[in-house]
């Protein structure tokens, strides 16, 4: 990891008027509130309905683990990284034991007993420690906390933030379920326009300072949710200066920020095609976060951002572990509701991340992330190469504010018919994350005056799965309202490129082809 400069940094402001009033309510768990006495010196502890841990059945787990160096760091095909993989010895042995060999050390005793809301310690001290160093917070006092991933963290932060009625800020095009997760709480998404990088700036501000409450039929939302880098669904990467706009319009407007940033280390830069790839360029590992665009809080002097870190996407989705990044008082909320919710990450999980963590130390976790970084930029470049190659693409330059696209150069295959060009398909190469978002354009259907956008779109993903090709429906990553009559009504997929087979991916890239040709050449 790299250090930056010391620098005097002032503590975060008081924001405890956006806690929600639920979150004001919640009290320390009576039981967990006793833990604090646990670290005394020969405590005789009697309190608590704790199993003993000799009557754990698990003696000692163990792991085989990839070395940090798996992986090569630049772009390469797919055969040569299988190759890397598996030649050699590219294991390492990890062990947790029931009772630790030395004070610190991970053990199942620990590891499987009730636990902190907060996590184990060494885990505690290993995302402290990076948040530190990798992300750089621009104040102070800010604190960090275990959860059990994105999901948990996002679940967490709207009932902290958020009372029944309110809305939340969210762009236009957004995960599923975060808006899936605030519905039941009352609370409803108000979408906001994006451009190739994710919201815009300028209609942001636009939006909140001609804030009407009554035509709104809301109070105006203090809270904004946004996934910044491999966003989802776009693939868009947000810039430093879009942040800092953003930041300083919260600031004005008093807005608290929910960084949901699974992907941060998956970012890719611009794709370029076959012809003008060379081999990329070498990085040390103390210089390579900097080639990264910076996380809101290197921006947060005031404390107003909540970051959701996790695991997920760089070691295993099923470790459910994440974390927090916040203000104190935020943090000091977030753990109240966990230790009467989930009480704590799961124990299994928390000392075989936290082993191989500390097995691999900074530099291999490092050399580990910018090999999956080269991973999937190598997965990236081959998904678009195909879509390329199938569907013969060429290149558009977009200017117009109201496209999604503006200010980048799209790919746009067209369709001949009767000496009219008509497109059918246009995307954007994603930047980072692990997505592919395509625009079909349902409005050059000889059926789209019968049928419209949503009943074509959902046609056509039904065409596309019983043929064995399973994209996810755009119409699912809207965050307007259904009966919202002014929301953007374009049709859309998202295809994922993280997980198939590149043999797989091909044929799925034809079976698609072939289906869209079929489908335009309907008449009924």
């Amino acid at each position: 990891m790299h250090a930056g400069a010391e620098v005097k940094r002032a503590p975060g402001i008081d924001l405890s008027h956006h806690l929600s009033d639920l979150s004001k309510a919640r009290q320390t768990s009576p039981l967990k509130g006793l833990q604090k006495y646990l670290g005394h010196p020969n405590l005789i502890n009697l309190a608590g309905g704790l199993p003993h841990p000799d009557y754990f059945p698990y003696s000692r787990v163990s792991a085989d683990a990839l070395v940090p160096s798996s992986f090569a760091t630049s772009r390469e095909s797919s055969l040569s990284w299988l190759w890397n993989l598996f030649s050699g010895d590219k294991s390492t042995s990890l062990t947790v034991p029931r009772y630790p060999a030395k004070d610190g050390d991970i053990n199942l005793a620990q590891a499987l007993q009730y636990g902190l809301a907060r996590g184990m310690p060494q885990i505690q001290d290993f995302i402290r420690r990076f948040t530190a160093e990798v992300y750089q917070p621009a104040y102070d006092n800010w604190a960090t906390l275990i959860n059990s991933g994105n999901t948990d963290g996002w679940c967490r932060a709207a009932l902290t933030l958020c009372n029944p009625g309110e809305g939340i800020f969210a762009a236009e095009w957004t995960y599923p379920s975060a808006k899936a997760t605030v519905i039941p709480l009352g609370v409803r998404m108000v979408p906001l326009p994006m451009d190739i990088q994710g919201i815009r700036s300028d209609k942001f501000r636009e939006i909140l300072a001609t804030w009407d409450d009554k035509s709104r039929n809301m109070s105006r939302p203090h809270v904004l949710y946004t996934i910044p880098i491999g966003q989802n669904p776009t693939g868009g990467t947000m810039s430093a200066p879009r942040k800092q706009e953003i930041y300083n319009i919260c600031v004005e407007f008093d807005i608290i920020i929910v960084e949901d940033d699974p992907y941060y280390f998956l970012q890719h830069g611009q794709y370029l095609p076959k012809a003008s790839r060379g081999k990329s360029k070498e990085i040390q590992n103390d210089k390579w976060y900097s080639t990264l665009e910076p996380s809101y809080l290197a921006f947060d002097v005031q404390g107003r951002v909540i970051r959701l870190d996790s695991f997920s996407k760089v070691i295993a989705p099923g470790c459910r572990l994440g974390w927090f990044t916040c203000n104190p008082l935020f943090a000091e909320r977030l753990e109240r509701q966990g230790e009467t919710s989930l009480q704590a990450p799961c124990g299994f999980s928390q000392a075989l991340v936290t082993s191989l963590l500390l097995n691999w130390k900074d530099e291999g976790y490092t050399r580990w992330l910018r090999g999956l970084q080269a991973q999937y930029i190598s997965r990236r470049d081959f998904f678009v190469d195909c879509l390329l190659d199938t569907f013969h693409f060429t290149p558009v330059t977009v200017a117009d504010e109201k496209s999604l696209w503006d200010g980048g150069v799209i790919y746009q295959a067209f369709r001949e018919k009767s000496g009219n060009r008509s497109p059918v398909l246009s995307f954007v190469p994603p930047t980072s994350g692990m997505f592919v978002w395509l625009k079909v354009h349902f409005e050059t259907h000889p059926l789209y005056e019968f049928h419209g956008q949503e009943a074509l779109e959902t046609k056509l993903w039904l065409k596309l799965a019983e043929s064995g090709v399973l994209f996810g429906p755009g119409v699912m990553f809207s965050a307007s309202e259904p009966e919202d009559t002014t929301a953007i009504n374009d049709g859309h997929m998202r295809v994922s490129f993280s997980n198939e087979e590149f043999d797989k991916m091909k044929t799925a890239v034809e079976i698609f082809k072939s289906t869209l040709d079929h489908f335009y050449d309907e008449k009924r």
